[in-house]
């Protein structure tokens, strides 16, 4: 899948309304899908469209107070419309949403319960959100080939999602030999990571304290919470160890993290000779303008 996610390609998004944060539609080179992306206060305004009527996929994303992490429903609809319309007017949560369907009307009811079904493995197995699906969906019986375009189509809709700003569907893999690796040592514990296109990465095997201060951020103390609560950490003896590595937002929220209060992630991640993401990063700049000069 991330051979498949790296090719060059790209995409055209129409705003048929004029505004940029209003209805926003999405297409893909050589792909006969089409991605609606609408704001939950703009939905009667948009439900009228001819691609709402159609079989589709759909996911619904809002934020709660109880998790620094985005939580999503995802479903299917035949069509699509039925089925927001009853989770604009009962559920409360989402703020936004995006559904997907086909130019060609191509998909039917088994295509969509397919890609429900393989979307919220996807999710569960990341542990980048939090699922408001209470049960599971399991996946229908198709044709060989008929699997096959589904996963296509999945890993089309994968690589647009990102550029939403929904990268939740694809698990954190440490690289095997990550260069620039930075290490912090504080409080008795160690961890070791590294800048990635993702964020910034926590390897499995980092530490992370048990206790938090009594100043911490509130946004840092419900991240530790959703790390526990997800498994992505373990309680051993008198710290947390990373049993997988996870992609944080920043070198900040990651150190954060770690040490169970505020931190200034350019300070505190250090290179093997003890020098700090900060200077290495100046160092890095300083070198291209020279360069460019």
């Amino acid at each position: 899948m991330s051979d498949f996610l790296q090719r060059p390609f790209s995409i055209r998004i129409f705003v048929p309304d004029g505004d940029p944060d209003g209805l926003r539609m999405v297409e893909k080179s050589n792909w006969t899908g089409i991605g609606v992306v609408f704001k939950r206060t703009g939905y009667k305004q948009v439900v009228g469209r001819p691609e709402f009527d159609r079989t589709g996929i759909y996911v619904l994303v809002g934020f709660s107070e109880d998790s620094a992490l985005p939580t999503l429903y995802i479903g299917e609809g035949d069509p699509v419309k039925e089925r927001l319309n009853q989770h604009y007017s009962k559920k409360d949560f989402w703020d936004w949403a995006v559904f997907f369907v086909t130019k060609d009307t191509s998909l039917n009811k088994a295509h969509v319960k397919h890609l429900e079904s393989r979307l919220l493995e996807l999710a569960k197995t990341a542990k980048q959100c939090k699922l408001d699906n209470t049960g599971s969906s399991l996946p229908p019986t198709l044709s060989e080939a008929e699997r096959a375009d589904m996963e296509s189509f999945l890993l089309d809709i994968l690589s647009i999602f990102p550029l939403l700003g929904l990268g939740v569907f694809e698990k954190t893999e440490t690289k095997k030999k990550p260069k620039n690796l930075l290490y912090i040592e504080a409080k008795g514990i160690k961890a070791t990571g590294y800048e990635d296109a993702k964020g910034f990465v926590v390897m499995s095997g980092s530490e992370m304290v048990l206790h938090e201060t009594n100043s911490i951020h509130n946004y840092l103390s419900v991240m530790r919470k959703d790390l526990i609560e997800k498994c992505v950490v373990e309680l051993r003896s008198d710290r947390y160890v990373f049993i997988e590595g996870y992609a944080f937002s920043s070198p900040s929220s990651a150190a954060g993290v770690i040490k169970g209060g505020s931190a200034n992630g350019r300070d505190d991640w250090k290179d093997k000779d003890g020098v700090s993401l900060k200077t290495l990063q100046s160092a890095a700049s300083t070198s291209e303008d020279e360069c460019d000069g």
